[in-house]
Parts: structure tokens; C-alpha cells; sequence
């Protein structure tokens, strides 16, 4: 098959993201909501921590695809990737700020903001460097951060610690940022500016993966490959976690290993389901259930960002004594539901909603790049 061809399993892996983003992030009462769609307290792992590492290793393998075309057209490479970071980023800061816009305590990092800064450091890596050098990136990437948490004292503490608040970043985000950090905490934030770092890796991890996937071999020897090798990020991940845990919210190397792990081993799953089984089976494997996911995966960032603005303006139109968000959970689903079930299906009525807005857009061939 050539490299050209678009691979329906990177559409699938890329719109079953998307969802899970929107099913994690809309739940109809935070207080009533399954453990595992929500995020670890500190230390270990959920399948909620799976979410925005597995969104950040897409990032990369759309870098390889993207700008290798653009380059290949002759186009300013480089501004395109100004422009489209600055676009991230402010999006980002502006619906951190949504609806109030407090300045005093306007959060500045933020998911969006990092996902902005991430794409643009990653893609001149990209640019600037061959598979090996980003590979030598990555690592440094891991070790630096391993070390700055684990053995630089931490100012006005006089030793390390990985404890919440109380860690290398925590301390310099309150220096540079001040108040403007996430409100559930208000003294460090889960999208710090030094867990930045970490975060290069997992989207360089995406690159390098996207790089395999373009190269001209035995598809089932790539992939066989890839699976392999996720295999072996994952074990190596669990295994430094024992002496450098596993911890979202720090964004650990050993959460950057464990989660580039399962980004490989589910897109290789996915891609012997959708792309590899129905050509063995010589087409009659049913493909209909990748439908919605394609739908999402056509237009990922918009669609994130939709799905956000959508929850920000429920929260902020008064209805009784409440919200509209509140109102339409409490009347439309916790009137007949318990309170955990009522939660879930308001997130997935989320997940329905931002479905049928890709469901058009994808039918208008309309494909939005932020």
C-alpha cells in the first residue's frame, strides 16, 4: 500500500480521542462521577490520564503529514507554524478566561495553551532535525526532567519534592504566573510551564511514529513493529514509575513512556481492525462502527474547542438558581437517573451533541484547520 493512501486507523484513533476528551471533561456533576473517568488525584493512572497524552502523540503524527506536504508545495513552513501556534494559544487563554474574564486570577496555561506551545516547539524539531536527533531530544527531554524534579532543591523548601504544590514547577509557576493559575488548585497548575518539557517528548514520540508510518515496507511488518516496540515503552514506563510514579498531573517520564505505550499498542489494534482484517477478509469486515469516529477525526481541534465553548456557555446562562448546564442535568437526567448514571449520560449527550455538528461538517466536506 503506499504511504499516500490515507490510513483509515489514523482517523478512528484520532476521532475515539476526541471523544473520550468531550466524554471526561462534560460530566453532568463533577461529584458524581465514575473514578475512572476522572483524572488520578496525584501519583498513578486512570483511563482518564490516557486522554490528552494520546491527543498530543496525534499532534506529532499530523506534524510529519502536514508539513512534509507543505514543504513539499514550497509554502512558508515556518510562518504557517507561527500562525497556527499563536491561534492554539490564544483560543486557549481566552476561553481559560471564559465567562467571567476576572483578570486578577485569569488562568494562563491551560490544555489549549498547551497543545498551541507544544505543536510549535515539536514542529521546528521537526523541520530542524532527522529521526535520530529528535530521538536524542526526546530523551534528553526525559532525563532533564527526571532530574530537575528529583534532585534540584526547590527555592524557599531547600529540598526536592514531588508532592502536589510542592514539587519544581509548582514553585515556578507561582513565580511567573502568580494567581493566574487553575482555580480547583491555585498554587500549581496540571498544564505547568516546566512539564512543557515533558510533554515536547510525547508529541516527538508522535513523530517519530508518523515517520514509521510513512516509510515504504511490509505493512504488516510495520505495524507488527510498532506494536512491538509500544510494548515495550509501556513495560519500560510501569518500571520507572516504581522510583518515578506514574503522575498525570506532573506529566513523569514515566507517564510519557507508559502513555506513548498505549498511544502505539491502540493504534496498532486499531489499524489490524479497521485497516489491515477487512482487506485479509477481502473487504467484508464491517466498518460502519468508525463512522462517528472518522466524523470527529476529520476536524479534532475544532471540535475540541467546540465542545468547550458549548459547556462555558451553558454554565453561564442563569436558569433558576443555577445554570443551564445545571438545569438541563438535574431535569432532563437526574430526575429519572441516579446521580453517577445521570452524570455519564449528560457527558454522553456532550459526546452526541459535538457528533452531530462533525456528522455535518464532515458531510459538507467542510474541514476546519485552527
Amino acid at each position: 500500500m503506499s504511504v499516500t493512501k490515507r490510513l483509515l486507523s489514523l482517523d478512528v484513533f484520532r476521532g475515539l480521542t476526541i471523544a473520550l476528551m468531550i466524554l471526561v471533561n462534560c460530566p453532568g456533576d463533577w461529584g458524581h462521577t465514575y473514578r475512572a473517568l476522572l483524572h488520578s488525584e496525584w501519583h498513578g493512572n486512570t483511563p482518564t490520564d490516557e486522554v490528552f497524552p494520546f491527543f498530543l502523540f496525534i499532534v506529532g503524527i499530523a506534524i510529519t503529514f502536514s508539513l512534509t506536504k507543505r514543504k513539499a508545495a514550497g509554502e512558508n513552513v515556518y510562518k504557517k507554524i507561527l500562525s497556527r501556534t499563536l491561534w492554539i494559544v490564544g483560543i486557549g487563554v481566552f476561553l481559560n478566561g471564559a465567562p467571567e474574564f476576572n483578570f486578577a486570577t485569569w488562568r494562563i496555561p491551560g490544555v489549549l495553551t498547551r497543545i498551541g506551545i507544544v505543536y510549535g516547539i515539536c514542529a521546528v524539531i521537526f523541520m530542524k532535525s532527522n529521526a535520530r536527533q529528535m530521538f536524542w531530544i526526546a530523551i534528553a527531554c526525559l532525563l532533564g526532567y527526571w532530574a530537575l524534579l528529583t534532585l534540584v532543591p526547590v527555592p524557599g523548601q531547600g529540598y526536592a519534592s514531588l508532592e502536589a504544590g510542592k514539587d519544581l514547577g509548582a514553585w515556578l509557576d507561582r513565580a511567573i504566573f502568580g494567581q493566574h493559575l487553575w482555580s480547583e488548585s491555585k498554587t500549581w497548575d496540571p498544564e505547568g510551564l516546566l512539564s512543557t518539557i515533558p510533554s515536547i517528548a510525547t508529541c516527538i514520540a508522535g513523530i517519530l511514529a508518523g515517520n514509521w508510518i510513512r516509510r515504504k515496507m511490509d505493512e504488516g511488518e510495520k505495524w507488527t513493529a510498532m506494536f512491538a516496540v509500544g510494548f515495550l515503552l509501556f513495560l519500560a514506563g510501569l518500571l520507572w514509575g516504581e522510583v518515578f510514579p506514574i503522575n498525570k498531573k506532573l506529566w513523569t517520564s514515566s507517564y510519557v513512556l507508559f502513555h506513548s505505550g498505549l498511544a502505539l499498542l491502540t493504534l496498532s489494534t486499531v489499524w489490524w481492525l479497521v485497516d489491515s482484517l477487512p482487506r485479509r477478509l477481502g473487504g467484508k469486515a464491517y466498518r460502519g462502527w468508525t463512522k462517528p469516529f472518522v466524523w470527529f477525526g476529520m476536524n479534532p481541534l475544532f471540535i475540541y474547542i467546540l465542545h468547550e465553548v458549548i459547556a462555558i456557555v451553558l454554565g453561564a446562562i442563569p436558569v433558576g438558581d443555577g445554570s443551564a448546564y445545571s438545569w438541563i442535568y438535574e431535569n432532563i437526567f437526574h430526575s429519572w437517573l441516579g446521580a453517577y448514571n445521570a452524570s455519564l449520560a449528560f457527558a454522553l449527550s456532550m459526546v452526541l451533541v459535538n457528533l452531530l455538528v462533525a456528522w455535518y461538517l464532515y458531510k459538507k466536506k467542510i474541514f476546519i484547520k485552527v
